[in-house]
C-alpha cells in the first residue's frame, strides 16, 4: 500500500518530520510518500490559513492520484478533508479525525494544540465527528506552529506544561496532540506523563493498515 501524506502548509521541515513519524511505524507492505503544498501558507493557524491552503492541497491530490492507494491530510485541522474525499475514490484520512477517534475508543481525551486561533476549527470538528461527549477540552498551548521547527526553542516544554495542566484539570484517559508539527513528541510525552499521548500521523498509518488487512 502506498500512502501519500500531504502537508497542507509550505514548510518542508514539517513535511520531513511527518514522513519520519509515519515511516517509523509503517509495516513492510506500506510505502510512505510525502508532499508539501508549496502554494500554501508557512503554517496553518486558524480558518483563514486553512482556506488559503485548500486549493493547493486539492491540486496535489488530483495531480498525484496515480501514485497513491490512500491519502493523509497531515494537518490537525483536517484542512480540506471533505472536499478531498469528494475528489478521489481512494481513502482519505485527516490526522485530526484519526487521532481523536483512536483516543475516544479508549475513553475521554483532551486535545493540546498550538494557538487559540485554532480552537474554533478543532472544536467544530469535534462536534462534526460526534466526539463532543468524549472530548473533555481543546486546549491551546499558545505555541506558534513554526516554533516547533526551531531546534532548542522552548516550544516543546510549553506544550509539555499544557499537557501537565490538562492531566490535572481534565482527568482524561489520553492526550491528543493537536498539530502535525508535534509528531515527534508523542512517544517521549507518553513516557514522561504516564498517559497515552496520541499523534495523528502515526494513528493514520495504523488505521489505514488495519483497513487494508
Amino acid at each position: 500500500m502506498r500512502v501519500l501524506f500531504i502537508n497542507p502548509n509550505a514548510t518542508v521541515s514539517m513535511t520531513e518530520k511527518i514522513g519520519a513519524a509515519a515511516r517509523s511505524v509503517a509495516g513492510p507492505g506500506t510505502t510512505i510518500l510525502t508532499a508539501t503544498n508549496h502554494a500554501g501558507p508557512p503554517s496553518i493557524q486558524g480558518a483563514a490559513d486553512g482556506e488559503a491552503a485548500e486549493p493547493g492541497l486539492l491540486a496535489l491530490i488530483r495531480d498525484r492520484q496515480a501514485e497513491a492507494d490512500a491519502f493523509v491530510i497531515a494537518c490537525f485541522d483536517d484542512t480540506g478533508l471533505a472536499a478531498a474525499r469528494v475528489l478521489t475514490g481512494k481513502p482519505v484520512l485527516g490526522i485530526g479525525e484519526a487521532a481523536m477517534r483512536a483516543a475516544a475508543a479508549a475513553g475521554p481525551f483532551s486535545v493540546v494544540t498550538t494557538l487559540s486561533v485554532s480552537l474554533p476549527v478543532i472544536e467544530a470538528n469535534v462536534s462534526a465527528y460526534g466526539l463532543a461527549a468524549a472530548c473533555r477540552r481543546v486546549r491551546a498551548s499558545e505555541v506558534p506552529v513554526l516554533d516547533l521547527e526551531e531546534p532548542g526553542s522552548a516550544a516543546r516544554e510549553t506544550v509539555a506544561a499544557e499537557i501537565a495542566s490538562a492531566i490535572v484539570e481534565d482527568e482524561p484517559s489520553a492526550i491528543v496532540l493537536g498539530c502535525a508539527g508535534m509528531a515527534d513528541l508523542a512517544a517521549r510525552f507518553t513516557a514522561r506523563f504516564g498517559v497515552p499521548v496520541i499523534d495523528g500521523v502515526v494513528t493514520a498509518v495504523r488505521a489505514l493498515e488495519a483497513r487494508a488487512r
